[in-house]
């Protein structure tokens, strides 16, 4: 395939995913993901900055994107409603196909470094909707709190949906974990 071809970044990504699952993310080489896509190391670099941004290409997007539905649905929502709309929302319009999901989170869980890199990605979002919500008014601890939950039920809600037998959508799994969020802050607070 030459490198005027379609789909360089999808076939760089999907080549870099076969790769990292069948040797180990530290065992593959840039030149070995580019080879295998049929492209050159220069093509690689044109879309990805290293062999991790593979993985984790479009978080900022993600984060715009959740920052964006949770600001718009404030009003109506809350909070808290609004960040689990937020999440609800990307559930359905911004996560991959499931087998491709799978195939990264294994990666991910496989290697300390790309753990902690996806944690500070996620600690970038909370923090992103948590200005959302001081900006709407929300004080502080509030806006943490509500932006730091939502983050703790998506990641239950993206584990479980990785590992679902039955296959679930993950908007089916996001709405459990909100579901389950909204029960816990509706509890009684137990006296001191």
């Amino acid at each position: 395939m030459g490198r005027w071809e379609p789909n360089a970044q999808a076939r760089l990504r999907q080549a870099a995913l076969d790769l990292y699952s069948s040797r180990g993310f530290e065992n593959t080489t840039v030149a070995e993901i580019a080879e295998a896509a049929g492209l050159t190391e220069r093509t690689f670099f044109r879309h990805f900055t290293d062999k991790r941004e593979v993985l984790f290409a479009g978080s900022e997007r993600l984060q715009q994107l959740l920052a964006e539905t949770a600001a718009a649905s404030f009003e109506a929502a809350g909070p808290s409603g609004a960040v689990a709309t937020a999440f609800e929302h990307a559930a359905q319009t911004y996560f991959p196909e499931l087998p491709y999901a799978r195939q990264r989170q294994s990666i991910i869980d496989a290697n300390p470094p790309l753990q902690e890199r996806e944690l500070a990605k996620l600690n970038g979002v909370a923090a992103a909707l948590a200005e959302v919500l001081r900006g709407r008014g929300v004080p502080e601890p509030s806006a943490a709190v509500a932006a730091e939950s939502g983050v703790a039920a998506f990641k239950v809600a993206f584990a479980r949906w990785v590992t679902d037998p039955a296959d679930r959508a993950l908007i089916d799994h996001m709405r459990e974990a909100f579901d389950a969020q909204r029960l816990l802050f509706a509890a009684p607070t137990p006296t001191r």
